[in-house]
């Protein structure tokens, strides 16, 4: 984690999807330290409008750059589309993946909507890495082509059936993991996904980690805003998603 500041040119700011929005910036200090699962706090617009820094997870990084991909949901991600040469970044911060190549030969990634996009920095880091994706409808499936380019296999759901798989996600990995072909599992996406994928590993005696999707303050542990619940007795059992996660492994938190 770091707590150091960077004003970050922006290489190139794109539309790739209704509302959806794929950033390239040069960061070499932050890409340096970066580690899949991590995210950047951005600063969205002026201290008085706009006071709060908005979390984004890093989709990937190398070569002194960083790419992270935003939704627009409000004024704070609202203010990323204006026209800016720069951005006021915070980062890397949380704790990221642990990816252990050497003890987990079958890796299975599951990503829902926007949940996906950090997942793409982690595969690129992983070995045989099967993937499985889902979204709303065919015109938010993004980053299909970067996926294939790093994971072993692809497959992608859509809740309405226009494109890939109709239905979701899950059933995909649980058919993954019905035959033996995965020994862990990496997700990112909604909470009831992530309990649905807790479950499912459990249920399969495969380990899993979840990153943790949310609302933050400060984004470095001090406003406890985002603290989630887990397992672990005492003082502790309340953790901070921000500097804690916001990945954990699943049979740590309670979703």
């Amino acid at each position: 984690m770091s707590l150091d500041t960077y004003i970050c040119k922006i290489l190139s700011h794109k539309e790739i999807a209704p509302n959806v929005f794929d950033v390239t910036v040069k960061a070499p200090e932050i890409a340096a330290a970066a580690q899949p699962g991590q995210f950047l706090h951005v600063k969205c617009g002026d201290e008085i409008a706009m006071p709060l820094r908005r979390p984004i997870s890093i989709c990937s990084a190398g070569s002194g750059c960083v790419r992270f991909i935003y939704q627009v949901k409000g004024k704070g991600t609202e203010g990323l589309t204006k026209e800016n040469d720069s951005l006021d970044i915070l980062g890397p911060l949380g704790h990221g993946f642990v990816i252990d190549n050497e003890t987990y030969k079958k890796p299975a990634v599951i990503g829902g909507g926007i949940g996906a996009y950090p997942l793409l920095y982690l595969t690129q880091k992983l070995k045989n890495a099967k993937v499985f994706m889902g979204f709303r409808t065919k015109e938010l499936v993004t980053l299909e082509t970067d996926f294939n380019m790093c994971a072993k296999e692809v497959k992608i759901a859509t809740d309405d059936g226009s494109y890939g798989y109709h239905g979701f996600s899950i059933e995909l990995l649980e058919e993954t993991l019905k035959a033996g072909e995965a020994d862990i599992i990496y997700c990112c996406g909604p909470k009831p996904m992530l309990k649905a994928v807790k479950d499912m590993a459990e249920k399969y005696n495969v380990k899993c980690q979840v990153s943790l999707e949310e609302r933050m303050g400060c984004g470095i542990g001090a406003c406890l805003t985002c603290s989630c619940e887990t397992k672990t007795e005492g003082t502790w059992k309340y953790k901070r998603v921000c500097k804690n996660g916001p990945v954990f492994w699943s049979d740590e938190v309670v979703l």
